[in-house]
This record gives C-alpha cells, sequence and structure tokens, in this order.
C-alpha cells in the first residue's frame, strides 16, 4: 500500500511538533486538554441520547450497535473509528465505502441519526483514545487514501483525524446532496475529495485555538439550520484560499 509513503516518527501526536516553535506546542497541549475535557463532559451529558440510539438501531436493524470503520489517522496509522450502526448488516456483496443519497443500505432510524450527524457520537471514545480530536480533517478509507490521495494530500495527515473541519462541513452542505446515481464511490473520489481535502489542508496549515473555535461552532450551525430544513448554503471561507493556493484541480473550479 502507498501509505508507506508517510514518514513520521514517534508513538504520539505531539511528536511531530518536536521542531515547532514553543508557542505551538503549547497551543497544540491547550486543544488537546479541551478535547479531553469537552469529550469527557460530552459522553456523560449525551448519555440518553446513545441510549436512545442504542434502542432504536437494536428495534431497527438485527446486528451490533456500533459500526467499526477502518480509518487512517496521524502518521498514516490505521486505527478503528466507531460510529451508531446506520445500515443492515445482511448487504449481499461487498458495497461501497461511500453512502449514497436514498442509499438503499441504510434502515430509517439510521437515516435520521446520519442526518443529524448523531451516529458520528461514538467518536467521543476515540477523542479520549487520543486517536482522533475535535477538530482535524475526517480520516478516510485505507482504500481511498491508498489509491487516491496525492503527495499534498498526505499534509492532512500530519494531525489528528476529527470529528468536524472545513472539508467534512462542505461534504455535509454542498456534497451529500450530489452522491446519487450507480457510482457514488467514483463522483465521491472525482469530484468531492479533492476539493474535501483541499479544504483540510488550508485548515492543517493554519489550525489554532481559536481556528477550532470557529469550526465548531459552523458545525453545530449547520447541523441545526439543515435539521430545520435549510439546504442552500455559500461556500467556506476555505474555498477561496485553496483556490489561490492551487490546491483545488481546474476541472473542479
Amino acid at each position: 500500500m502507498r501509505l508507506g509513503w508517510v514518514d513520521f516518527h514517534g508513538d504520539s501526536a505531539s511528536s511531530l511538533f518536536v521542531g515547532a516553535g514553543k508557542a505551538i506546542r503549547e497551543e497544540f497541549t491547550i486543544i488537546r486538554l479541551i478535547d479531553l475535557v469537552l469529550c469527557s463532559v460530552a459522553l456523560i451529558c449525551l448519555s440518553p441520547l446513545f441510549l436512545l440510539a442504542a434502542a432504536g438501531i437494536r428495534l431497527s436493524s438485527p446486528g451490533p450497535i456500533l459500526y467499526r470503520a477502518k480509518r487512517v489517522g496521524i502518521g498514516g496509522r490505521i486505527f478503528i473509528m466507531y460510529k451508531f450502526r446506520t445500515m443492515h448488516v445482511n448487504q449481499g456483496p461487498a458495497g461501497s465505502c461511500i453512502t449514497a443519497q436514498n442509499d438503499a443500505r441504510v434502515f430509517a432510524f439510521g437515516s435520521w441519526l446520519r442526518r443529524l450527524k448523531i451516529d458520528e457520537l461514538p467518536q467521543l471514545v476515540n477523542i479520549l483514545r487520543r486517536e482522533m480530536s475535535i477538530v482535524g480533517p475526517r480520516p478516510e478509507d485505507p482504500k481511498i487514501v491508498d489509491l487516491h490521495y496525492t503527495p499534498d494530500h498526505l499534509e492532512t495527515l500530519r494531525v489528528l483525524p476529527g470529528l468536524s473541519s472545513p472539508g467534512s462541513i462542505y461534504y455535509y452542505t454542498h456534497g451529500e446532496k450530489t452522491l446519487n446515481g450507480d457510482d457514488p464511490e467514483g463522483r465521491y473520489v472525482e469530484r468531492l475529495l479533492p476539493i474535501k481535502l483541499a479544504l483540510d489542508i488550508v485548515y492543517v496549515r493554519e489550525a489554532s485555538l481559536l481556528y477550532n473555535l470557529s469550526v465548531i461552532l459552523r458545525t453545530i450551525g449547520v447541523i441545526l439550520t439543515m435539521s430545520f430544513g435549510k439546504r442552500d448554503f455559500p461556500e467556506p471561507a476555505e474555498m477561496s484560499k485553496a483556490r489561490r493556493l492551487g490546491l483545488i484541480p481546474e476541472s473542479l473550479q
């Protein structure tokens, strides 16, 4: 696999900051502490929602409550990312790793979980395990990283993957509704993945505590407004920066 391209050293995310300035290392430490505190509080406060989700899944579709997905994390390391299961277990032949709009594999309660992003909440455990952060590039399936990442895209593997990022917000507001037809995976890797990664590269290069806070607030705002029916959103601010940096292929501009 081409994941061997990635050459990082050390066993923790902090090892990537060895050569960074003191201020950057201190800010990274603060971000990590905030991650741990917020996740611990969220797991306690959201426990009734977790129980509701678990009961709904159990009543809706036979099978496990959690879906365990292999994903590529910091430094190209493979880890198991947790989600509430939203698809039927018995899907016949191996399906696409990308979920299409109105995908027949998704059961009704699972569709509700996906729409409100409740299915992603078990990743709070991944954050406590230091495999993810609240804000960071969304982790991808190893097959997609292996076959479709360019050297520029590997820059997103220099930080912990996250629950949300500029790229994932764009995917939620602009991308999911375009994944229809017979080949959602093909459309994803050709049309959406390069833009998602370009936006996340902008984030990686400018990451800070205030930037993280803005991404969290944007994510909450988008989920709330979409839950009330909003469907049209402006391009994210990172889009113009990504274009200026030449991160988005001309065919997608």
